[in-house]
């Protein structure tokens, strides 16, 4: 890992110990998921690095919404996982005058154009008491599925942008007396704020009463957030992410796919974009059960009277076929094939991760199709910050 990191002497026998730091993480498995050689594990409370195991190979990074995979801390000696799984918070670090954090330059693969980030502004021990201003049913009333969006006002001292998460902290505390996790959120407005006021951030949340099982399961934070209304307060923190941000120049050209919930950055990117002049060009692939649960169905059709290519993919609807995204990514092979190789397209995958390997397998087909070779290009994307997936 010392090629990683600043070129400073360490003491005999010592290391930098690429770590995750558990006031951050947000045990989203999305580094456990990434990581090729199995260093990165969890005891469902802390996510651990096996210094025996870790390659510093960096696949890790680019997922994580928080920056708590960002650290590598010089150390006497490695810390075991056994010894990380009792943290709850990083160790100090050996007194060489760095910063407890070294971050990796390799950089979170952000596009080149996107405006540069904040983060962690405001954390769990100091987070930001925002109202709610409005909180609205998306999911027709006779849907099982209950999906809200939330507005908040959080005031001028919160700026974010699109792409970004905010973590919400529910209050009270678990079985075992400890206080709940937070929960990260993707904004579903842009920076300018929700119908354009200032320091108002919308969310989209979806009310969890099972597990991905079908198994009876209640999401402390989904209930609590899709229980509040307007006048309510609401401790929040972050900002968080650098990775999954759009790009500024108006000349990019936008390929975004989601399911659910996923509609939320690219409902804040679509927005960024809407009465910008540019010629840039943006195409949504968006999968649902029915059109009366897919949040933000009228919305989106209303932007695609010229401005939005929108490719809707049912999978309940009555009398009809079910669909999915990367059926409809393989109908527009064309459109897909040109923004897979063109260098000034950036590509968004956000929802369920049931459908990230079906749309990777799109890709790769209609690679083929055109004669491309998508395991170059994929890496390709990859390094030029191109492809950006948040899944859960």
């Amino acid at each position: 890992m010392a090629s990683q990191t600043a070129a400073i002497d360490l003491p005999a026998g010592a290391i930098r110990q690429h770590l995750i730091d558990p006031a951050l993480c947000i045990r989203c498995d999305t580094c456990e998921s990434a990581c090729t050689t199995g260093a990165i594990t969890n005891d469902s409370v802390n996510y651990v690095v096996n210094a025996e195991i870790c390659n510093g190979c960096l696949d890790c990074l680019p997922g994580c919404p928080t920056g708590a995979i960002d650290n590598w801390l010089p150390v006497a000696r490695a810390y075991s996982v056994a010894e990380q799984y009792g943290w709850t918070e990083l160790p100090p670090p050996l007194e060489l005058g760095l910063a407890a954090a070294v971050p990796s330059p390799a950089g979170r693969g952000a596009p080149a154009s996107a405006a540069l980030a904040r983060e962690n502004i405001f954390t769990r021990e100091h987070p930001l008491l925002a109202e709610v201003v409005e909180s609205l049913r998306l999911t027709v009333a006779e849907s099982p599925s209950e999906i809200r969006h939330v507005v908040l006002d959080a005031g001028a001292d919160f700026p974010f942008l699109e792409g970004q998460s905010v973590g919400i902290i529910p209050p009270g505390a678990d079985a075992q007396g400890r206080p709940h996790i937070m929960r990260l959120y993707s904004v579903a407005s842009p920076r300018t704020g929700e119908a354009g006021v200032a320091g108002r951030i919308a969310l989209t949340v979806k009310r969890v009463l099972e597990d991905h099982e079908g198994a009876p399961h209640v999401g402390v934070c989904s209930n609590f957030v899709c229980g509040l209304r307007a006048g309510g307060k609401v401790e929040v923190v972050g900002p968080y992410g650098a990775s999954f941000l759009m790009p500024d120049d108006p000349a990019a050209n936008l390929l975004m796919i989601a399911t659910g919930t996923g509609i939320a950055p690219m409902r804040a990117m679509l927005e960024r974009r809407l009465g910008r002049a540019g010629p840039g060009r943006q195409a949504l692939f968006y999968g649902g059960r029915t059109p009366g649960e897919l949040p933000y169905h009228a919305e989106l059709a209303a932007l695609a009277q010229g401005f939005l290519d929108l490719n809707l993919a049912f999978s309940r609807v009555p009398g009809q076929r079910k669909q999915y995204v990367q059926q409809l990514l393989g109908l527009r092979h064309e459109l897909v094939a040109q923004m897979l190789v063109d260098g000034n397209s950036y590509i968004y995958l956000c929802g369920l991760k049931g459908m990230e390997a079906g749309v990777l397998e799109a890709f790769a087909a209609i690679c083929a199709q055109h004669g491309l070779p998508w395991d170059k290009i994929g890496a390709e994307l990859k390094a030029a910050g191109r492809l950006h997936i948040e899944t859960y």
